[in-house]
Formats: structure tokens, sequence, C-alpha cells
């Protein structure tokens, strides 16, 4: 298979299709058969590397309204850790597309920090040749699996547990849920409550049942009281 056919399947493969296809060939190409590191793939890496944290940073704030600075930071550590991404490149294909030297011995064995590389490089020569768009699509379908994976730890949260600990240790006593409003058809109804302890009332939260508002006006009981008691 000569250069041209390898390109235009590593495009079938990456799912996108190059105006430029030397940024792809240099993404692909590793510094043991490159004339020189600088023409290996380890710029177009730390450009993608900087792509991904943004995107999969913005892709968590719309995402996850009800998270604390503290949880977007963890989830997003995982996302782009080299694991994960070592994992997508394999899924995706881009492992077996790498064009590397001799001596790096089996495919199969390649270490996590270069299949890794590979797709954060690919990133980035997405993004010179087409822009912030057609990178974030790429990031946001590869990651789909795992930004999902977020989506149902997220749901099993329960705030109002921790919400409760935090009151029986600081204040020794017990959150209560008060309702305040309900609207909408007997289908479609949101319900506002607030949380209460010892008479002090807290911000209320709309949602889309009583235990969806609960949980939510117990995460801003918690932001309220783990400031004022300087925990987190």
């Amino acid at each position: 298979m000569d250069n041209t056919d390898s390109l235009t399947c590593a495009e079938q493969v990456v799912g996108y299709e190059f105006s430029d296809r030397s940024l792809l060939n240099t993404s692909l190409t590793h510094s043991s058969i490159a004339d020189t590191r600088v023409t290996s793939n380890e710029r177009l890496e730390f450009l993608g590397d900087a792509i991904l944290g943004t995107i999969v940073c913005e892709e968590l704030f719309r995402r996850f309204e009800d998270w604390l600075e503290g949880d977007l930071t963890k989830a997003k550590s995982s996302l782009v850790s080299r694991r994960i991404c070592a994992e997508i490149s394999d899924e995706v294909g881009l492992t077996n597309l790498l064009i590397l030297g001799n001596g790096i011995g089996d495919r199969g064995e390649l270490p996590v920090s270069l299949r890794a590389a590979v797709y954060e490089s690919v990133i980035g020569a997405i993004y010179l040749d087409g822009g912030i768009e057609a990178a974030r699509a790429f990031i946001l379908r590869t990651m789909k699996t795992f930004m999902d994976e977020c989506d149902d730890s997220a749901s099993h949260r329960n705030f109002k547990s921790s919400l409760q600990q935090l009151v029986q240790q600081r204040m020794k006593t017990t959150p209560h849920y008060e309702p305040l409003d309900e609207q909408g058809p007997d289908h479609l109804k949101c319900f506002e409550i607030c949380v209460v302890v010892s008479g002090e009332q807290f911000p209320s939260a709309w949602g889309t049942s009583k235990k969806d508002a609960e949980q939510k006006a117990a995460l801003a009981a918690l932001e309220v009281l783990q400031k004022r008691y300087g925990v987190g």
C-alpha cells in the first residue's frame, strides 16, 4: 500500500477528510522514524493535549450544571488521562496507524504513553486543518462512551446523604425538605423544593421529580454550608 492509500485508510479510521494530508501524516509519525523530533508528531501532541483539555472541560461544564469545581476537575483529569487516551487510540484504530521505527518492538505491546500521544497528535492535526469545531466533533465522538460513564456516575451521586452527614456533624440536627411550588401538567410536572435546617431556609431548586428537586436542593445547601464551615 503506497502512502496515498495509507492516508486514505487513515482518514476513514479517523472519520475526517483532511485538506492538508501532510498534517495527518505527521500526526501518525513517531520520533523513532522521523528525520528529526521536530518533524515527528510530538509538536502536534502538545497542541492536541491543550485542545482536548479545553473541549472536555467545556463539555463537562455544559453537561453537569450542578457539579462543583472539584468534581469537574476530577472528571476532567480522568477523561484526559493517558490510560483513557490510549484506550481510545486502540478502539478507534489509531494505534495500528502509527508509523514506527524498527526498534520500537511489537505493536501490540506499545506503551500507554505512546498510544495516548497519537490520539492527541491527531486531535492537533484535525484542529489545524479544520478548526475547533472539527476537533470538537472528533473528540466528542471518540470520548462518548467515557463521557456517558461520567453521566451514569453523576446520576448515582447522593447529595442528600452528604448534606445529612455534614448537618449532623456540624449542627447536631437533621435537614428537612420543604415543597414550595409545582408547575406544569400532570405528565410533565416540575417541583420546587428547599432545604430547611433549624429554621434556616437554603436556596431552593427545581426538578422534574420531587427526588430530583430534593437532590438539587441538597446540593445548593451543601455549597452554602461547605463555604461556611470551610469544608469540601
